[in-house]
């Protein structure tokens, strides 16, 4: 599902950086094999994977495009004004924009702190996992995340599947799940205005992953200068898709489609939904902070 053109382009997929399984390189390999002419990669909460997927895009004989990015997590009021997080993908933004490195830095030291201390829970419990071999497993600049704890879990046998781990342990009903102080989503688009870049708001009505913002929401962010909505993903039925392409025609934000790919961590495909070359093209226009390898 999602656009079909002469030019398959992905705009959401993490790497090693985050919470997938690819490196950036191998992630690049993996857009090249599927033959997609664009992709951005858009770990959570930090830049670290750029330049290894630059460099990869540059070597490759390929006609692919990189599109630089970011899934930054936000609070947001829901519908019914409760504070729930929001994902918002940023694009071709300058990445020593200071503000923002001082935000991604002190997510990605929350997200480490936390995801130790989920480790150390499951430890004290019995659980087979061992917090100072799930941090030493990261890279130095990585955020970690539950899908590295998840992993573990996998490995000594306690679940079948991240999906089970997630079910069973660490989604946010879970027993070990420990919550986060996420970006307000208002500063982190004005923050992404200021360092150049182009906000899209992910998945906003995928309820299989708990509440979701409302359209009137979606409206006032757009009016704070959100660029765009993630229109076609994997966890969006139709009628949510056809509710956020009418919604992004009448607020003129840019429609996405995406598949939000982490390599193993899930069973999606790279380029499983994709973008149509026009908002490509919007995007690139609206995003002057950093610029499109390839």
């Amino acid at each position: 599902m999602g656009h079909t053109g002469s030019v398959l382009i992905d705009l959401h997929t993490h790497s090693t950086e985050s919470d997938g399984t690819d490196t950036p390189a191998e992630l690049v390999a993996a857009a090249v094999g599927a033959g997609l002419g664009a992709i951005a990669i858009t770990d959570h909460d930090t830049t670290a994977g750029w330049a290894e997927a630059g460099d990869a895009v540059r070597r490759s004989s390929a006609p692919l495009r990189l599109v630089p990015g970011a899934e930054l997590s936000c609070a947001c009021p829901d519908q019914h004004g409760r504070m729930i997080t929001v994902h918002l993908l940023a694009y071709l933004f300058d990445p020593e924009s200071p503000a923002l490195v001082r935000e991604q830095s002190r997510l990605r030291a929350e997200r480490r702190a936390r995801l130790r201390e989920m480790a150390r829970g499951m430890a004290a419990d019995g659980f087979p996992v061992d917090p100072d071999e799930i941090m030493g497993l990261l890279p130095e600049d990585s955020p970690g995340g539950r899908p590295h704890l998840a992993r573990a879990l996998v490995r000594g046998g306690t679940v079948g599947s991240v999906d089970e781990a997630f079910a069973r342990y660490l989604g946010s009903d879970g027993r070990y799940y420990l919550p986060r102080t996420d970006t307000p989503v208002l500063r982190a688009i004005e923050m992404i205005g200021e360092a150049g870049g182009v906000t899209v708001l992910a998945h906003p009505f995928a309820t299989a992953r708990g509440r979701t913002v409302s359209a009137r929401t979606i409206a006032e962010l757009a009016e704070a200068g959100l660029g765009g909505v993630e229109v076609d993903h994997p966890d969006h039925n139709q009628p949510a898709r056809e509710e956020l392409r009418e919604l992004a025609a009448n607020l003129d934000l840019i429609p996405t489609g995406s598949s939000d790919y982490h390599g193993t961590n899930k069973t999606i495909r790279i380029g499983q939904e994709t973008t149509a070359q026009q908002s490509l093209e919007r995007l690139i226009d609206l995003g002057t902070g950093s610029k499109v390898i390839g």
